[in-house]
């Protein structure tokens, strides 16, 4: 498992951008040959990314592509064009605007071409990115689509057009939703989404926080996103990524209270124990399990 704490999209035809990416603390570096890129420079793009994937190295960043949609004349391109030369080093094709299941077992199909032809003994993982309503209705559906599936993703700006929401900010992403809202406004999505991929044993990514100048701003959505099962958020810009980090890390007091946890059911090996007066039960113990993992990787 690699961390997604923090997730950096960078355009694909930019080069000093993917130089700061790799020189940040960013846990996942995203090239992106969608929505960032326009359609003259998709080609560029490809052929940019793969040679500064072929040249660097990436140490413990986990790194991914964002294709275009599937019912483009560029997706598959984008997958052939760069896993053909530089798959060895990609550990996951990201999917925006996934509607359904198809969508998934296509580029499923196209991988398992690709790794046979070129011997690539690693094998590269899915994120389904949700923007649409429909892709929301199907996501039990979608997330059981490949084996390759590993993580969902939240696309708040798509998502808000597909339903018709209002628009509120500049960027859609996030800022302003306390003067429309009295709650969390896409608490049922994001909830809906974590319920489907934690049932599959997968990673649920929240969208990125547009004001990437707003620190508070970012620091409430991304609380909120952690509290209610999401692993990570995406970056819009570098200044993002320390407090992604931070929020998305294990604290001090929730590793000493995960230790002390299993300790307890270590020793008295049973379902359900009692600690300090508390009933802890096998859910607790299983949640203690998975953060004192998480804390284990970030040597915590």
């Amino acid at each position: 498992m690699k961390l997604r704490r923090s997730i950096l999209s960078v355009p694909g035809n930019i080069d000093k951008m993917h130089k700061k990416a790799i020189e940040s603390d960013v846990d996942n570096i995203m090239f992106d040959f969608e929505d960032s890129v326009s359609i003259g420079d998709k080609k560029e793009a490809r052929k940019k990314v793969v040679a500064f994937i072929k040249n660097s190295n990436f140490k413990n960043k986990t790194v991914t592509i964002r294709i275009n949609p599937v019912d483009t004349p560029f997706a598959y391109k984008d997958v052939i064009k760069t896993v053909e030369k530089v798959g060895d080093k990609i550990d996951a094709i990201v999917i925006p605007k996934v509607d359904s299941a198809k969508d998934i077992a296509f580029i499923d199909t196209l991988l398992d071409g690709i790794e046979a032809a070129k011997k690539i003994k690693k094998r590269i993982g899915i994120e389904a990115s949700i923007e649409t309503a429909r892709g929301l209705l199907n996501v039990e559906k979608i997330v059981k689509a490949s084996d390759r599936v590993e993580t969902l993703v939240f696309g708040i700006a798509d998502y808000s057009a597909s339903i018709g929401a209002k628009l509120i900010s500049i960027s859609g992403h996030g800022e302003k939703e306390e003067e429309v809202y009295p709650g969390h406004r896409w608490h049922f999505a994001l909830s809906r989404m974590v319920m489907a991929a934690k049932a599959e044993g997968l990673c649920v990514i929240d969208a990125p926080y547009g004001n990437f100048k707003d620190d508070v701003g970012l620091k409430k959505s991304a609380t909120m996103a952690a509290a209610i099962g999401c692993d990570g958020k995406w970056a819009i810009h570098p200044n993002q990524i320390n407090i992604l980090n931070e929020i998305f890390s294990p604290s001090k007091e929730e590793i000493e209270r995960a230790k002390i946890i299993l300790k307890e059911y270590k020793k008295k090996k049973r379902g359900a124990i009692a600690i300090d007066g508390k009933m802890v039960d096998t859910a607790t113990i299983n949640m203690a399990k998975k953060l004192f993992e998480k804390a284990k990787l970030l040597n915590l």
